[in-house]
Order: structure tokens, then sequence, then C-alpha cells
């Protein structure tokens, strides 16, 4: 098959069209930092922000830090917002717009709960005129910026409808489409349907579509694109303790430079370093909480042996001493930084 060639929205022209997804409290600058620098991504999406954090004056103490450093790092940057009141992410466009996001994605996908009882997410998949009014609000908002929509297939098997609100979605201003190839019935549970996304990839006259779900390796992103008729594909979980993911599809499907997979001291090195950027994006205490599930992670992805003790460490200097025990014995230099860093770093004002 014939691979895509990268996008272009508006005057932004992504990389090899291999896109880190947007995950709600995984895919924050320290997760965007780490995947930049084993190679990096076509594009890079924030986690989800909930409109309701961003307009309110008085945001949870995680939110405000969150937002603060939702645009920075490698560029491009899109951020992802949800809601289901025009005014809010009007607004929240704005905001983010005004921080210097390059795109705005506006959320239809999320199938969690606290999202969708909220009448948010993909639960919008359910009120196909009310989420176009959300679209309206929110191309409206932020004229300059390439505003994206990520959905799934529909809220269940009875309700196959990402071709009707793709095709709407298109005619209200939105310039790509993302779809998830299960829905929202199913969260995450059984196997993408690639093959479902080509009712949207071959609606006439579409914005570049990108497929979602369980690509993880260059042959599953291959198989993703060849069944769903995509331009390009999305690596969500595929790439948790592994931020080099990414990057090795991009160089096996499109040449572009293979990444160094670290290994050893290389690795332990990198997990410190993804570790202080948590410690010092969100301080010691919280921290510490933000990061047990990236360490769960990398041991699970690279065979550490001591997973449980990763999770269970009180301080980070605990868990530091984990690491260097769990993935290779690191450069002492930069372990003892990091570990003064854990020692000076407060929680952020």
């Amino acid at each position: 098959m014939t691979l895509p060639e990268p996008i272009t929205l508006g005057t932004t022209r992504l990389g090899p069209p291999v896109f880190l997804a947007p995950m709600a409290g995984i895919t924050d600058l320290p997760f965007r930092r780490a995947v930049a620098r084993h190679g990096g991504a076509g594009l890079m999406v924030s986690e989800m922000v909930a409109s309701t954090e961003m307009v309110t004056p008085r945001p949870s103490t995680r939110a405000a830090v969150r937002a603060k450093a939702l645009t920075e790092g490698e560029l491009p940057v899109s951020v992802q917002i949800a809601g289901r009141e025009a005014g809010a992410m009007a607004e929240t466009a704005r905001i983010v717009a005004g921080m210097g996001a390059r795109i705005v994605d506006i959320n239809m996908g999320c199938p969690a709960k606290k999202v969708t009882g909220g009448l948010s997410g993909a639960a919008l998949m359910r009120d196909l005129d009310h989420a176009l009014g959300l679209v309206e609000a929110v191309v409206a908002a932020v004229p300059d910026l390439p505003v994206t929509l990520k959905m799934r297939l529909g809220w269940d098997a009875d309700c196959l409808n990402a071709p009707e609100l793709a095709r709407r979605a298109a005619g209200a201003g939105v310039r790509m489409l993302t779809v998830h190839g299960r829905t929202r019935a199913q969260f995450y549970t059984g196997s993408a349907d690639w093959a479902a996304i080509r009712a949207v990839a071959n609606l006439p006259g579409r914005p570049p579509l990108v497929a979602n779900g369980d690509v993880v390796d260059a042959a599953s992103a291959r198989a993703a694109l060849h069944q769903s008729g995509a331009d390009a594909v999305m690596v969500g979980r595929g790439a948790q303790g592994a931020p080099w993911r990414l990057a090795q599809i991009a160089h096996e499907l499109w040449g572009t430079p293979a990444p160094e997979v670290p290994q050893g001291a290389a690795l332990a090195e990198a997990v410190a370093e993804h570790y202080d950027d948590i410690l010092s994006l969100y301080g010691r205490e919280l921290g510490l909480r933000v990061a047990r599930k990236h360490l769960g992670w990398y041991a699970e992805a690279n065979g550490a042996p001591n997973r449980a003790e990763l999770l269970r460490a009180p301080t980070p200097e605990t868990a530091l001493a984990a690491i260097r025990a769990g993935f290779g014995d690191a450069d002492s230099a930069l372990v003892d930084a990091v570990h003064a860093n854990a020692q000076a770093t407060e929680v952020p004002s």
C-alpha cells in the first residue's frame, strides 16, 4: 500500500503521520517532553482539558498546574478541550489559543463515566444537533486556528453515527477528524474496528482523517491505515512506558531517523529524567502521586522486576533508588541531580 503524506493544517505542516493521542492525566508536559526526547511525533496532543475548569476563577491545584504548561514544549501542539456548554467551550478555545496552542481539538470520544455522565465526551454523539452547536462555537471563537474533532464510532452498536457527525462537523469548519475504532459502550474492551472507520474515510470532500485505537507498533499502524483508509494513525496506550514508540513506527513506515531505544543504564536515565520533569512541574508531593502510574508502565513495558516497589515508593528518594534497581545503574551524576531537585522542589503556587 502507498503510505499517506504528512498533513498540513492551516499554516502548520505536521510531521510523519504518527500522532500522540490525548490522554487525560497522561499526555502532560513531562510526557510530551519524554516523547520529544525519543524522536517526537508528527503531532502531540495535550491531555484533555475540561472547559469548566479553565473558565472557573478557582481551578483545582492540579488543573492550574497543568494549564501553565499546556502549550509548552515541542511544537506543533494541539490542545484538546471538552465540555457541553457552547460559551465555556468557546472561551476555553480562546484561552488556549492565547497560551500558544497551534491547533484546538474537541473531545467527543472520551468514554469515562465522569465525563459522559456530565453529558460531555462521547455522550455528545447521542445528540448531534447539540454537538454541532459546540463545534460552531469553537470554530467561531478561534478563526485563525485549525479546529479538529475526535470521536468514536458511535455511542453503541445501535448508534454508529460517526459518518454523520464527521460530515456535519466538516461542514461547520472542522479541519481534521480522528475516529477511535470502538463505540463508547465498548470502552477499551475487544479490538478496535479499523475497517468501520472507512465509512468516514469514504465521505466526499472530507478533511484529513486519523485512525485511533490499538495502534501499538508498525504492523498495527500499517493495518490500521490499510483497513480504515485514514491519512494518519494516533497512538495512545501503546506509548505508555515507551515514549519512543511513535518514533519507532515513523521510522519503520516512513524512514525517519531511528530512535535510540534505551536499555540498561540509558533506560534508568530516561525514566529518571521523566520523573524529574514530573517533580519540577507538579512539586514534590503531587508529583510523587502523578509519577506512579508512569513508573508502573515503564516497569510493565520494559520488564522491570520491582514494579510493586516502584508503585509503593513513599518518597522521591526511594523512587529513584527503585528506578536504579529496576532499570539499570544510571549515571550517578544524573541521579544525584534529580535527587537534589526532588529535595528542593515544592508544590507550585
